[in-house]
This record gives C-alpha cells, structure tokens and sequence, in this order.
C-alpha cells in the first residue's frame, strides 16, 4: 500500500486569525455553558441577598448658623463671633472622639451582645423565623425573637476584646464561661462579681429557652469608637451651604437611631459649651484689664491735679481746651479709619477709589493734627502740659468705658447664648433597608456569570482547541478518507452495561452512516497495493470515536457483500463485545494469543451476515507483550486467506504503544480525529510516535463534524488510559 504521509508529520499549522464572526460562532455553541455559570452565579447572588442580615439608615441634618443669642446684641459684638460656617472644621468635631466618645458612653457602645447563630444561615432563620430542629447540639442555636439585656458590664483590663460565652440555665439562671476556661454562675437581676478579677456582670433579663448561647465581649474605647466612626457618615450638602448631613447604618433601625440621636445631642453639647468657653475666656481677659486701665486712669488724674496744684493753675484755656478737644476727636477718627483700612484691604487693592478716599480722609486728618500740634507749641509752656496731661486722661478714660461695655456685652453673650448649630431634622430611620439591595445583587450576579461564562468558553476554547476541519489534517500533509457527521444516535462505548446498538443495521440512512460508506469507498480504493486485507483503526485518545467507527465500517462492508472480521485488540478496555451482546469474560484474542484457546474458538457469527467478531477476553496483565508474540502475525496472515477484509480496533496511539506493534503487522492504519475535540498538537505527537517507529499511516478520519460548531466551543474529555477492573 502507498504510504500517504508524504509531508513532514510535524509541519506547523498555520494561525488561524479570529474574526468577529468566528467569535460569535464559538459563543453561540457554548451558550448551554454560559447560560449555565450565569445561572448558578444568579442563584448564589440571590442566595446571599437573602442570607444577608439588613442594613439600615439613620440620617439627620443640623445647620451652622451666627453665633447669636436669644437677644439682639450692641453692633459692638460683631468682632466676637465669626459669622462665616466653618463646615469642614464642624464636619471634623463630629467625627473625633470627643463626640463619638460621649455617645459611646452614653450607649454602652463598647458593649457587645452577639447570639450564636447556626453558620451560614443563621441570620436567615432569625430573620424569617424559618424552622429549625431543636435537639441535641443544634439547642446551643438561638432562634427568631430570642435575647438577652446587658444592664451592667466591667471586665480587667487584659479580658478586653475577649469573648465570655453565656448559656442560658433554667428559670432565669446562666452560666458564665470566662477567657480564663473558668465559669461563674449567675441569675437574671442579680449583678455577678468577683472582686479578685475586677469582672462585673448584670443580666437585666432573658427571652430564651434553656441551652442557648449568647457571646459577650467588651471592647476597648478607642475600638469602640472606630466602629462608630467607621459606618458615621458626615457630609456638607451643597457647597458653603453650612447645612451637615448625618448618616449611621446599622443592622438594627432603633438602634440607628438612638445611636445617631446621641451623636448629635453630643455635637450639639460640645458646641454650645465651646460657645459660652469663648465668651467665658473673653471675659476673664476684659475683667483682669479693667483694674489696670481704672489704675491708669487715676494715675493719670493724679498726675495732672498735681501739676495744677503745684502751679496754682485752675483750668485750661478756651484756646488750650477746644484744640484738646479737636486732637481727641481727631485721633479717635483716625483710629476708626485705621480699622477700616484693616477692612478695606482684604477686599480692594490700595488703587481702588474706596481705598483711595480712606487714604485722602486719613491725610487729611493726620494734616489737621500737625497743624493742631504746630499750634500747641505756641501757647505758653503751662498750657502745653496741661493740655498732654488731659490727653493722657481722656485716653484712659476712653479705654477704660470702652472695656467696662465690652464686659457687659461679653456677659449678655454668655448668658444668651446657644450655640451655632441647630437641628433642622432629627434623626429618624428610613423603613426600608438600604443593604442588600436584592435586585442590584441579582443583577450585578447574573452580569458577573454572564462574563464569567464567556471567559470560561473564550479560555477553555483557546486552551483546548481541537481541530476545526479537514483543511487542518491535510496542512499536516496526512490525506483525509473520510468526514463523518455527527449524530445524536451515537453511543457512548465506554462506561455502562448492556449491550449497544450498531448504528449501520439500526439506522441505515443515518448521514453519519453516509459517511462511513464514503470511507468504505475510499480504503477500496486505498488499499488495492496493501500488502494485507488488514487495517487497523486507532486514535490519539479516548473519545474520539475509533471503536464506533470500526463496528459500523465493519458492518457496512459485511452488507456490501465482503466477508469480514473485526477484532476488538485494545486488550485493557475494550468494549466492543457490548454490540455483539457477549458476556464479559468470552474468550477471546487475549486467550489465542496466550495459547488457551484455538482461532475456531473465539470467532463469533454476528447477526450481520457476513460479519465475524473476535472479542478480546479478559483483560491480560500484558497486552503489550502478548501482541508482540509470533502468534499475532500469524492470526492476520489466516485471518487474511479466510476474510477479504480485517479490522482491528487498536488502543490509542499516545496512550499505549499497542498500536505500533499492530501498525506492524496490518495492511494499512488509519486514525480517527473527532472534530473540535482532538487538538492539532496531539495530532502532531501522534504522527511523530507513528514516523519514529516506521509504522506507516494511510490517512485519517474526521469524526463527529458538526458544522453548526465550526470554528465553535471544544468539548471535553478526559485524556486517562487506564486497565479497568475485572
């Protein structure tokens, strides 16, 4: 016979560029795959939406107004409050843990109360009272609408964060097992103590049935206060609005609540306190310069009443008195535009008309007050010093008023005052939960399976490609005999019991039996120079459909006329006796070839006329070496002068070397490729197993060719050649 494998067996097969139809084609044949991960993604989604144990929002919204008090102020109080909200600032104070921490203690927050629930589903059967057995281990459980009341908690310093255990005793009674693996007893109103270890406890009461467990842990104060602020939301609504937004989650709405409501009573208080703390300090610092300005004030009238005395002087002048009377007025001018100045700058540059008027009204003044000072030096030398001296004291005694007001406007703000925050809501939780949002859940689960099953069709195709079509066996130089389709009606060989049908007797107009006529023809013609009227049929793998091929060849060239003989050679998992319907410890090739039993003996009539099979007995310990004997040869050579045709159905070529061994002594050789299943690479392997050993391959096969899944998804299978079991 002509050896057909002309090219290189190794020949690299060219990349194949993956259009945008190709993608989908693939796609589309995996969509039993994609549909299914989507589906159990969208189950588990939903499952854990219900699992999860509700979340809810408190929220409240306080607004940062002027620091006022019940009643309008002199005009003179403006430059002691701040009129502009410090959001950010505010935003800070209720997040530190001078707030957080009064709302901790206010609520025992750092007490923690946690049921023990049944794992993975527990919070489930809470929530939705579901039914649940109540014997045995499963009574430690609690069930729907059971708890305990914490009244009183201390534990030593070093029991911190560490969990006591409390079971629930009979009529009202518990037991306590401590970190230390000791256990105190206690009963409900009754505070547990134990002075040695500095531990404290008080059940206020019990709503549960004996043998339920309830775990008790208090944690520190600064963990206690990273919880709350952990689920504490605070934001400004709105830009420069000074209008703060409060948000608390919690699994439990009033204790949202509450908890959200201390906050802000907290802030709130702090605010206030920090309100009359400014006031408070301004005070004290005006009162302690009242006595040093009273005393200036006198030293000054002292001074000039001794002067006068001294030179028996009465009174100022007219002249002296209205130009004393103008500097004052003059200075205390100039003061003022020097506060606005002050005022000014922050808003305008120095060449703005604005600006620039203050500038001219202060160098007119200032021009005013030389003048009034040139003037001074003229009057006689008494009246110069007298005239300093009554400025000193109208300056003094200016100062000194001016702090006696701002003492009684500082004593009005302290008595008036209430803070720079008021609550515009109170906090109030929302009736429905904010987490988990089932339907988002479900959908985020099924967009998430939906990608999930296309990357696993994607990946698992590109992984595993198998061959696309004929085009790509014959880039491998190997010639094709054959594309067989693939049917429904296909039987699975391995595995099972019972016997299976022969496609070709059962369903003769099946396309896939159009297809095996079609190779019949082909191997007429193919192995006209065959040196034997023997082929043998192998594969790379398991599952490529070699087994099935080989009955219904045989069957349909025993239905053309020839007398045919197939044998079953894979001698450690052969199962072709299953569509002759023989035991499965009939005498067969294993038992001719070891001697212990004649060709006669293990030949069997089928039902097909024309058709003789010889199953391969019990599975030997040694196929390999039984195939290698003299007797093999021999069983082809009588076979060939008694058959016009042989087929034998030999193991995979990349799993055993039984197949080269036959390869040897047959006609001719063929391997079945099952469409998208087999990789070109095994392929590859098996043609340079085949060349190395110089067994000849006529050409292959291409089965299972379903054209709806050209350039599609692989299917699996399992590449394990194992002996099974007698």
């Amino acid at each position: 016979m002509t050896n057909l494998n002309t090219a290189p067996p190794a020949a690299e097969l060219a990349d194949k560029e993956v259009d945008l139809g190709q993608l989908v084609t693939r796609l589309w044949s995996g969509k039993w795959r994609i549909a299914g991960i989507a589906f159990v993604t969208t189950l588990i989604g939903i499952l854990t939406a219900f699992l999860q144990t509700p979340v809810y929002q408190a929220d409240a919204l306080l607004q940062l107004e002027e620091k006022q008090g019940a009643m309008a102020l002199p005009t003179g109080m403006a430059d002691l409050v701040n009129n502009e909200p410090e959001s950010i600032t505010e935003i800070e104070i209720i997040r530190s843990r001078l707030v957080i921490g009064q709302a901790v203690a206010e609520l025992h927050l750092d007490w923690e109360v946690e049921p023990l629930l049944v794992p993975v589903i527990g919070s489930a059967i809470v929530r939705y009272d579901l039914p649940f057995p109540d014997g045995g281990w499963l009574r430690r459980y609690v069930r729907a609408d059971e708890s305990i009341r914490l009244d009183h908690l201390q534990v030593p310093p070093e029991w911190l964060d560490e969990e006591i255990v409390l079971t629930v005793g009979p009529d009202g009674s518990y037991v306590l097992d401590l970190p230390d693996g000791t256990t105190l007893q206690g009963q409900t109103g009754v505070r547990v103590t134990d002075q040695a270890r500095a531990l404290a406890m008080q059940i206020g009461a019990i709503s549960a049935p004996e043998g339920r467990k309830f775990s008790i842990t208090q944690v520190g104060e600064i963990k206690a206060i990273d919880n709350v602020r952990k689920v504490l939301g605070v934001a400004e609504r709105g830009r420069q609005s000074g209008v703060i937004e409060m948000r608390f989650n919690h699994t439990d709405p009033d204790k949202a609540e509450r908890i959200l409501i201390a906050l802000a009573d907290a802030y709130l208080e702090q605010n206030l306190d920090r309100s009359a703390a400014e006031a408070d300090s301004s005070l004290d610092f005006i009162r302690a310069q009242i006595p040093q300005a009273e005393a200036k004030l006198r030293a000054a009238e002292q001074a000039l009443n001794a002067y006068m005395t001294e030179q028996q002087t009465v009174d100022l002048s007219l002249q002296t008195e209205g130009i004393l009377t103008e500097v004052v007025a003059l200075e205390g001018e100039l003061r003022n535009l020097a506060s606005r100045e002050d005022e000014l700058r922050q808003r305008y540059t120095i060449n703005h008309p604005v600006y620039q008027r203050l500038i001219d009204e202060k160098d007119r003044i200032e021009q005013r007050l030389a003048t009034l000072r040139n003037e001074t030096e003229t009057l006689p030398e008494t009246q110069q010093e007298l005239l300093n001296l009554t400025r000193v004291i109208e300056f003094e005694q200016e100062v000194y008023v001016q702090l006696l007001n701002r003492a009684q406007e500082l004593q009005v703000v302290r008595a008036s005052s209430i803070g720079s925050v008021r609550v515009i809501d109170s906090a109030r939780t929302a009736p429905r939960a904010i987490a988990p949002r089932k339907a988002s859940i479900a959908l985020t689960a099924l967009m998430l399976g939906l990608a999930l099953g296309v990357a696993y069709v994607l990946v698992r195709g590109w992984l595993r490609k198998g061959v696309q079509g004929a085009e790509d066996l014959e880039k491998l130089g190997v010639s094709v005999f054959a594309t067989i389709n693939f049917s429904r009606n296909e039987p699975a060989a391995r595995g099972g019991r019972g016997g299976l049908p022969i496609l070709a007797v059962k369903q003769p107009t099946d396309m896939t039996v159009e297809g095996l006529r079609s190779l019949r023809t082909s191997l007429h013609f193919g192995m006209l120079d065959a040196k034997t009227k023997s082929l043998s049929i192998t594969s790379t793998a398991p599952g490529a459909g070699k087994s099935f091929t080989s009955v219904n060849l045989a069957a349909i060239a025993a239905q053309s006329g020839l007398n045919v003989c197939l044998i079953d050679a894979d001698m450690r998992r052969g199962a072709l006796r299953r569509y002759f319907n023989l035991a499965k410890h009939t005498k067969g090739l294993a038992e001719l070839l070891s001697g212990q039993a004649k060709l006669d003996e293990v030949i069997v009539k089928s039902e097909v006329p024309g058709l003789s099979f010889i199953p391969t007995g019990r599975f030997p310990p040694n196929p390999s070496e039984l195939l290698l004997r003299p007797e093999f040869k021999s069983l082809i050579e009588e076979l060939d002068k008694r058959y016009d045709l042989t087929l034998v159905d030999s193991p995979p070529v990349l799993a055993v070397t039984d197949p080269v061994i036959i390869g040897r002594s047959v006609g001719a050789n063929i391997a079945i490729v099952r469409h998208l299943v087999t990789p070109v690479g095994e392929v590859k392997a098996m043609l340079r197993t085949l060349e190395t050993s110089n067994v000849p391959l006529s050409g292959m096969v291409l089965n299972g060719f379903d054209p709806r899944k050209v350039e599609g998804e692989t299917y699996s299978y399992r590449y394990d050649y194992r002996a099974r079991e007698e």
